[in-house]
């Protein structure tokens, strides 16, 4: 487990002047001892290392209190405040498939090293790794706080341009004009509105740990960074919530035109039977075979009852037509 631990974590240690990216040889490396005007950014893919954690935390003679909540499987959104660091739990979205699937993330926090552990590879934070090797704009400079805040800016800008990104195609799918009442389009609402349902989830999730970090009080943390991302969260759970309402009024107006072809129907099949009935009734009348009926030898008769016919199907339609049933 320690080589999977090793090959999964590295470490960027900055400061103004200086950048240093390394990966370890050994857990003894793991060093989150503050240094002078230095910060270090450890990073780790994968949560099944828990006998490393329990070494590195033992080691640097962190709060004996990390190793249950990092022994726990799952986590839902929570700010723990420690000593002299925070525990950040937070389910973030994978957006990077087709499908929106879900993964742990933690952070644990001090004035001088950030310490993020991320269930699955990969992520969204290149740029910020890019910004802190160029030297670009005032991150080298601050401390652990604005990286924390820049990871979750990072996750709110994912949000929005995968969501924005999804809107564009489900507009192309599901536009006003392209209504129809048919299972594939009903299908394709359904299908957004899980999306949007999974969005929204996660975005509450983020502005709840948002609050909570903006009431942290730690020594050596500025909170103030955490407030100006709050209003993000709110703006991206104030769209989706627009274009869910959206999507129900698409299925409202399915249902209505549902609705309405289904009178239109009923409505011809009752003008038919009205029209019909009589016609029926005068035809079993004079289909029966009694030898008194005095029509039957009437030389005329056949002609005379097709009259009939003709007139009571042409007075029903005037009727029906003045009554403007169709």
């Amino acid at each position: 487990m320690v080589e999977g631990f090793l090959e999964n974590t590295t470490i960027i240690d900055y400061s103004d002047k200086n950048y240093q990216k390394t990966k370890f040889l050994s857990i003894s490396q793991v060093n989150l001892t503050p240094h002078e005007n230095g910060t270090k950014w450890i990073n780790t893919y994968g949560l099944a290392y828990q006998s490393d954690f329990k070494a590195i935390i033992l080691n640097n003679k962190l709060d004996d209190f990390l190793i249950k909540l990092l022994m726990e499987d799952d986590h839902a959104t929570k700010v723990i405040l420690l000593e002299d660091l925070m525990f950040v739990a937070i389910k973030v979205l994978k957006t990077e498939g087709k499908t929106l699937e879900d993964e742990q993330m933690i952070f644990m926090v001090s004035p001088h090293f950030l310490w993020s552990i991320q269930e699955k590879p990969g992520d969204y934070f290149n740029w910020i790794r890019e910004r802190l090797e160029g030297h670009k704009g005032i991150v080298r400079k601050k401390k652990a706080d604005y990286l924390l805040y820049l990871i979750i800016e990072a996750i709110i800008d994912n949000y929005q341009e995968t969501y924005l990104k999804h809107e564009e195609i489900s507009d192309s799918k599901l536009n006003a004009t392209h209504i129809k009442p048919t299972p594939e389009f009903t299908s394709l609402v359904e299908s957004r509105k899980q999306e949007l349902f999974s969005f929204k989830k996660a975005a509450i999730s983020l502005r709840d740990m948002i609050v909570k970090l903006e009431k942290a009080k730690i020594k050596g943390i500025d909170v103030k960074y955490f407030s100006e991302i709050k209003e993000q969260t709110n703006n991206l759970i104030t769209n989706i919530d627009f274009e869910l309402q959206e999507l129900e009024s698409k299925i409202n107006l399915i249902f209505s035109i549902q609705g309405h072809r289904l009178n239109e129907v009923m409505k011809t099949l009752t003008i038919l039977s009205v029209i019909f009935i009589p016609l029926t009734f005068l035809a079993g009348i004079y289909g029966m075979n009694f030898h008194n009926m005095p029509e039957l030898k009437s030389e005329n008769g056949y002609f005379i009852l097709l009259g009939i016919m003709v007139l009571v199907t042409v007075i029903s339609v005037w009727y029906f037509k003045r009554k403007k049933w169709f």
